[in-house]
């Protein structure tokens, strides 16, 4: 019964914040387009199953997600464990990216564009996507992995994202202009639905479960290094296959 009414709680959630973007849809497509709504019966159908998944998605994550993230993060932290802490967190960033639908579409893009202005040749085609995604997917591993030293060490988060974006701009003014663009997209694909719970809840967790951390200033931050190296990394992947 408990589940249950969570799960309707999660359903009126994804209605309250579905209705901003239906809205504006409605105003432009009825008051500025002044058009009646093609295929209303397909639209509604379509908006349902959309309420559902999201609705489903995020009972998932605190059902499932969260609390496996946090329960692990506590264990590893409980039993001292802090070799295998490093290699589950680069295995975390590493498997959850490497798989990512969008960075899978941006790489064989990018991979088709080099191709066609004779960057690479059009047999490797597949070897540049290939080599694309496993070099974004290390750096979010290693991101990963920096985020949880940081808050093992209680290093400032201020001071290593300030550092990081003076190295984007570096390595921005030395990387070929072809790849610049493709870094900077690979920082935000790199976010998935899958990786951020897990992160967030690894961070949190794991902040928790050590005496003299704050899980809502220690917990938070390691989405943004999984967004932050992955600009590095293709910038440099780029400067090396150039």
């Amino acid at each position: 019964m408990k589940a249950l009414s969570a799960l309707w709680q999660a359903i009126l959630g994804s209605i309250r914040d579905l209705m901003p973007i239906i809205s504006v849809i409605v105003f432009f497509q009825l008051v500025v387009l002044q058009q009646p709504m093609p295929d209303l019966a397909q639209i509604l159908t379509g908006l349902v199953l959309v309420v559902l998944g999201l609705s489903f998605f995020i009972f998932g994550l605190e059902l499932g997600l969260f609390p496996i993230g946090e329960s692990m993060a506590r264990s590893f932290a409980s039993k001292g464990s802090v070799v295998w802490l490093l290699i589950f967190s680069f295995c975390l960033g590493f498997g959850t990216t490497i798989a990512e639908p969008a960075l899978t579409a941006v790489a064989g893009e990018a991979a088709k564009i080099a191709a066609g202005e004779g960057l690479i040749s059009p047999d490797g085609q597949q070897s540049y996507t290939l080599s694309l995604r496993f070099t974004v997917a290390i750096s979010v591993g290693i991101a990963i992995v920096l985020g949880v030293l940081r808050i093992l060490k209680g290093w400032s988060i201020q001071w290593m994202i300030a550092g990081g974006y003076v190295l984007v701009v570096i390595m921005t003014a030395l990387a070929p202009r072809s790849i610049i663009g493709i870094a900077y997209d690979s920082g935000g694909v790199t976010t998935s639905t899958i990786t951020v719970p897990l992160v967030t809840a690894l961070g949190v967790g794991l902040a928790s479960s050590i005496k003299g951390r704050n899980p809502m200033t220690d917990g938070f931050g390691l989405i943004a290094f999984a967004s932050l190296l992955p600009m590095i990394f293709v910038m440099a992947f780029g400067m090396v296959t150039a």
